[in-house]
């Protein structure tokens, strides 16, 4: 079938010729074809490339192509999370230790100040990120995706090193700036995803990935940022008086723990990131259009140690793979996608590239505002809800049913705790809940039910302060006011990940749209916490903790709501 497309297309066919030469063909091959668990026969002999197509029967993990490529892509994506969420469980520590102190000042004052402060640190990452997230997507549709990749894991394992020997708030500002320049490129392994895994057969699955990766990195980020921080008191055997790496057994801990209490989870996500960046310099290919055949240093070294450890490198260029114009493409029966092979150094003719205002059409901008407003009302309750279990409880004995203030005063070990073993909970369902969701009802339907449930988290989530106390009752709330809130982003953010590519124009501009998508989502996640942490702060003066839940948070929600709906005119009707 492949090669009967392809030579309609060498004659000039036209459209409706090529669709019925792909039916035909599609139809015939499985009519001729055998399909067995393990191998299909077609006309009389063994050929992989004739198989029924991997949509006849349900897609799996191991059915995607260039698992080596997804797999260095996973571990660069790690960067977001390890750099911006990683301090949530101690930010209120962390900011309060940087803060002048004040003996005159209620429990509830520090809180609200805390707030302010927090609200400024948290913006200032994604703030960053939105200054340069459109110039890094034209950047890499200009001179590659490899190169950002690589130049945004250096300057975030540099800023994590100092964030973690910061001693001030300015300092702990700056570099928190510096990680949120080099996480501009998020939008970029976006892209690079669309470009490893091209049939759309494959691109839910493909899709999921970065999304399951993002929840993964900030399931180990909370767990990691609540544990290590101030290790002296929440590891005592190993940083302790008596821990294992005290060798002055008469002081209170290991000294640079002292000194640097908040170092060690910073330090740990710069380890990481510098294993993610030594395998992106060795295997990542580059995949932007025209330059599939890119090779460096660091590729041909990866080659060279790639087939003096296996044989053979597992980072061998492959052929390329052009998918015909998209709008034939949905017209093919499912899985019947129409590929052109093209050898090496043999590429198709590129269209001009268009216009910033050519790309940003209605569609791209209505899928657009959908993907910034989940930012706007998530990333404000990723803020304010560690620094709300953080804050002090107060006497509600006199308490009405909104006007009560108070937090439940935990740790930041236990808030990493509780975050990271319901986001593994996240994980679960991303992986096998997710996709039977999206087939059953689509990516916009599934998005719908995420944006129900929002609003209904926030409502409820600040009434824990009226069962603050160490019994059942306040677990059992707590544990559903998390689940809630991550089972509803779990199925949202992929979502909206999915509903943002399908609406380009043409594959070309994915950086551009990416990158674009990525700045509004970017200047959300600054606005939301900065104005959140404010609204909280107020909340506490007037002895109504409950406000930024009520009054922002609910009502962004569902605005984001009403969006989902009205994106129907603009051609989401899945």
């Amino acid at each position: 079938m492949r090669h009967q497309a392809t030579d309609a297309l060498e004659t000039g066919a036209t459209g409706e010729q090529l669709r019925h030469t792909c039916r035909q063909g599609f139809l015939r091959d499985r009519s001729a074809c055998t399909a067995t668990a393990t191998d299909t026969q077609c006309g009389g002999e063994t050929d992989t490339a004739e198989r029924p197509p991997v949509s006849a029967r349900r897609v799996r993990w191991r059915d995607l192509p260039n698992k080596d490529q997804l797999f260095i892509l996973a571990l660069c994506r790690f960067s977001e999370p390890l750099s911006n969420v990683c301090l949530l469980p101690y930010i209120f520590y962390l900011v309060r230790s940087t803060l002048p102190t004040d003996n005159d000042e209620t429990p509830d004052a520090t809180a609200a100040r805390v707030s302010e402060y927090s609200g400024l640190l948290v913006a200032a990452f994604p703030l960053a990120q939105f200054a340069v997230s459109l110039p890094w997507g034209r950047l890499s549709d200009a001179r590659g995706r490899r190169l950002s990749i690589l130049i945004g894991l250096l300057a975030s394992t540099v800023a994590n090193v100092g964030f973690g020997l910061s001693r001030s708030f300015g300092a702990l500002l700056f570099w928190r700036i510096v990680a949120g320049l080099a996480n501009g490129n998020v939008g970029i392994m976006r892209t690079v995803t669309a470009e490893i895994v091209r049939e759309r057969k494959y691109q839910t699955k493909a899709f999921l990935l970065l999304p399951l990766v993002f929840n993964s990195g900030m399931v180990a980020s909370l767990a990691l940022g609540g544990f290590l921080a101030e290790p002296a008191t929440n590891l005592p055997w190993l940083f302790g008086p008596s821990g294992v790496f005290n060798t002055n057994k008469h002081s209170d801990g290991v000294e640079w723990t002292l000194t640097y209490p908040y170092a060690l989870p910073a330090f740990m996500n710069a380890m990481f990131l510098t294993v993610a960046l030594v395998a992106a310099f060795f295997g990542l290919r580059e995949t932007l259009p025209g330059k599939e055949g890119y090779s460096d240093y660091g590729l041909r070294i990866g080659r060279m140690i790639g087939r003096f450890l296996g044989g053979t490198s597992p980072y061998r260029a492959e052929e390329d793979y052009t998918i015909v114009d998209g709008s034939e493409e949905r017209l093919l029966p499912d899985g019947a996608q129409t590929i052109v092979r093209l050898s090496h150094g043999e590429k198709g003719s590129m269209k001009p590239e268009p216009s910033l205002g050519d790309i940003l059409d209605r569609k791209v901008i209505s899928a657009m505002l959908s993907f910034g407003l989940l930012p706007l009302h998530n990333s404000t309750f990723m803020h304010i809800f560690p620094v709300y279990l953080s804050s002090p409880p107060s006497d509600n004995s006199e308490a009405t049913l909104f006007a009560f203030s108070g937090g439940l005063g935990l740790r930041s070990a236990t808030i990493g705790i509780w975050l990271s073993v319901f986001g593994v909970c996240g994980i679960f369902l991303q992986l096998f809940i997710y996709p039977r969701m999206q087939a059953r009802w689509g990516t916009l339907g599934v998005f719908r039910i995420a944006l129900v449930l929002f609003p209904i988290t926030y409502a409820a989530a600040p009434y824990l302060s009226l069962v603050a106390g160490d019994h059942d009752a306040r677990w059992i709330f707590l544990g559903l006011v998390v689940c809630a809130q991550i089972m509803a982003r779990t199925m949202a953010i992929p979502s909206t990940v999915i509903l943002l590519t399908e609406s380009a124009p043409q594959k070309t501009c994915l950086g551009t749209i990416h990158g674009a998508g990525n700045m509004l989502a970017s200047l959300a996640r600054a606005v939301g916490p900065a104005l959140g942490g404010w609204v909280f702060a107020m909340g506490v003066h007037e002895g109504v903790v409950g406000m930024v839940w009520w009054f922002y948070l609910v009502t962004t929600a569902l605005v984001a709501l009403a969006w989902s709906f009205l994106m129907d005119v603009d051609g989401f009707t899945k």
